[in-house]
Order: structure tokens, then sequence, then C-alpha cells
């Protein structure tokens, strides 16, 4: 017999890849150029050099079982040893290269570290907006997945909601900085906030409330942010990154976790999450893709395009009257919709070839994301097109 579950799935499919694909067909009737296309957040910057030399050399220097054989369970030696270098570097931690675990992506960090400081039955909670396939990540663990309501004056963390959900059936917090949908970065004082309220409940509790960052944005971050590595404020947490956007590698498929030192279990985590890729058949990315990524992992691609594209939408959305809190990072911005209904908003833009993705599903109905990841000169042009869309429809 079928899964009923996987099968019932089926019929609750991505509103990010189905305007994707609208807009592909869309623009196979008018010229992709003439669609405004603001749905998937594909990295749309080169990949630096750096890692292309790489890769060539690999393949021109390297012997054949050196670049495609099989890694260690616990992935390649000197890609951790250069992940764990390049934090102690960049943020004053003590990361050595047991602490961290090589996966495909962010996703696949945050379905390990779920699972190793989580077991079916317990509690997690995140905060809206978030990234809607945080649901399945966390349910696949037989978890419980409670979203936090969003703080819409600053999308900061509601403190005062969060303190009434945190339960002693919580096991961990899910946190997402900066920020998919919104854009925004958690402060130091709302990090600062939350490592007391964990501190103080784990203790009430009698055991750690564990902290999961979602950390795919980290290296994308603007002029006067303030967006601190999430691990310099609570020992008990467990850092989950992709180079998918920093060096424009989402194809690659390549992470980590990493676990803080003085997390409870930093011994036995990362080789917990060698037993939980057995019975996930995560067994490791592709060993040519750690050799490499492990010479450039301090590198970015050119990210400056985004903050670019970002302060040319956010102007114009501000002259037009939206409500709209000023991205700090990514690639991604969330306004209030000009109606109450975002969806009904979303397919009036969709007559103007604007494609806006509303954000019902990630916790924030009345708002829509624009993943803002293309050429500046389509961003000036789009704007045009909006200015007329809201001329002749608000």
């Amino acid at each position: 017999m079928i899964n009923q579950e996987y099968k019932d799935m089926l019929g609750a499919k991505s509103v990010i890849r189905e305007l994707s694909e609208y807009a592909t067909a869309r623009g196979k009737e008018i010229g992709y150029e003439n669609v405004f296309d603001f749905s998937l957040g594909n990295p749309s910057v080169d990949v630096p050099k750096e890692f292309t030399e790489e890769m060539i050399r690999l393949l021109q220097e390297e012997d054949t079982m050196t670049l495609h054989g099989y890694t260690p369970s616990l992935g390649n030696q000197k890609y951790k040893e250069a992940i764990a270098a390049s934090l102690n570097r960049r943020f004053g931690m003590n990361y050595s290269a047991e602490h961290i675990f090589p996966t495909t992506g962010a996703a696949g960090a945050i379905a390990h570290a779920v699972r190793a400081v989580t077991k079916p039955g317990d509690e997690m909670i995140a905060f809206a907006p978030f990234f809607p396939e945080y649901r399945p990540y966390v349910g696949g663990a037989g978890v419980k997945l409670s979203i936090v309501p969003a703080d819409t004056d600053s999308f900061q963390i509601n403190f005062e909601k969060f303190e009434e959900m945190l339960s002693g059936k919580v096991s961990a917090v899910l946190i997402n900085t900066p920020n998919n949908p919104s854009g925004v970065a958690y402060s130091t004082a709302t990090l600062e906030k939350l490592s007391t309220i964990l501190k103080e409940k784990s203790k009430e509790y009698g055991h750690t409330i564990f902290l999961i960052s979602d950390e795919p944005y980290r290296e994308i971050v603007f002029k006067g942010a303030d967006a601190p590595y999430v691990s310099k404020f609570y020992d008990h947490t467990l850092s989950c990154y992709s180079f998918s956007k920093s060096l424009s590698l989402p194809g690659e498929r390549i992470g980590y976790v990493a676990v803080n030192p003085a997390c409870e279990g930093s011994d036995v985590i990362v080789p917990m999450c060698g037993q939980i890729s057995r019975g996930t058949g995560h067994n490791c990315p592709p060993s040519i893709i750690q050799q490499a990524v492990a010479k450039v992992c301090d590198l970015t691609a050119d990210l400056s395009v985004y903050e670019t594209n970002m302060n040319i939408i956010y102007d114009t959305l501000v002259e037009l009257g939206f409500s709209v809190v000023k991205p700090g990072g990514t690639f991604y911005i969330m306004p209030k919709a000009l109606e109450d209904d975002s969806i009904a908003f979303c397919k009036k833009a969709r007559d103007y070839d604007l494609i806006f993705v509303p954000t019902d599903g990630f916790g924030a109905p009345g708002y829509f994301r624009m993943a803002y990841c293309i050429d500046t000169d389509k961003v000036v042009r789009a704007m045009e097109r909006l200015k007329k869309f809201v001329k002749e429809v608000y």
C-alpha cells in the first residue's frame, strides 16, 4: 500500500515553485525578459572564480578515487577542518573538526539537527514569518512544530507570545536570521533576550532547550545591519549553514551543522548525525564539492547587487505607500499587500506580469514576498510596472 501521508502532500505543492513554473511558461509566450519574476530565491550572481579554478585543479591533478570515492560517514576531514577554522577566525569561536557535520545544504543540516536534539512526540517552536519547509523538516522527525505569531512592527521575535507558548514539552527552538521571507536580521538585543529566556526556562524545566539556527543568508548582510553570530549568545546552539547563497552554489547542495563546543552533547552530536544519516539515506554530500569548498569557504560571490536591488525596491515601495520593514540582509523583502487578501493582490499583480509570493504559508497573511535576486536592470523596469499596477488597480 502506498503511503497516504505523502500522497496527501501532493495536493499541497509549494506555492513558490508553482509561481516559478507559471513565470517560466509565461516567459515562453512573451519573452522571459518581460516577466518580472520575484518568486524563487535562486542566486543570480556568479560563483567566485576561485571555486571554479579549484574544481579545475582538482579534476586535473587529483586521482579519481580521491575526487569521487566515498567520504567517511562524518565527512571529509579537510572540509571539516576548514569550516571550523573559518568560523573561529571570523566569529571568535573554538570549533574543531569534530564539531562540524557536512550536509546537503541547510535543509539537510536542519533535518539532522532536529533529529539529534528531539525525539518523536516532542515539541519545537519557530517564529513567524518562517520558511514553510520547516513543517516537513520537523514533522518528518515526528515532532510537533508550533509557530509564534509575528511581531509585524519589526519582524523581530514576539517575546510575549513566545513565553506564553514555551512549555516543558519544548525540546528545541528554531530561528532563521537573516530571515526568509522578511529579510530582517535578529539584532544583538533580540538574541540576548532569547538566550536569557532559554537559559531560565531550561533551568525551570530541568532539561536543555536547544537552539537550532538556520543561517543560509548569514553572509548577505547590508550596511548598518546588526546581524551577529547566533552561537555567540547561547551555548546550546546548532548552526545550520549552506553555501548555496554565499558562493552561489544552490545546485551543489553543500552545507553543514556546526555544534557549539559548549553545547550539551557536543562530543556526541556529530557522531549521532552520522547515525541519523543511516536512517534517512543522507550519506554525505559529494566528495569533490566538499574538497573544493574547503579551499574557498572564507570567500563569497559578489553579493553587493542584492543590496543595490533592495534599496531600489524599498524606496519604490515607500513612495507608493506600502507598509514595509527594511531588510537587513538576504535577497527578500516582505511588504504588506494593498488589500487584506494578499493572494488576491498577487493574482492581480500577475496580470501585469509581476510575480509575487503571498506569505500566508509563511505565517504572515496579508503580506507578500519579493525575491530580488535578479538583474538590477530588470528590477528598475519592474518598478515602473509596479507603479503602473498600483496606479491602475489601487
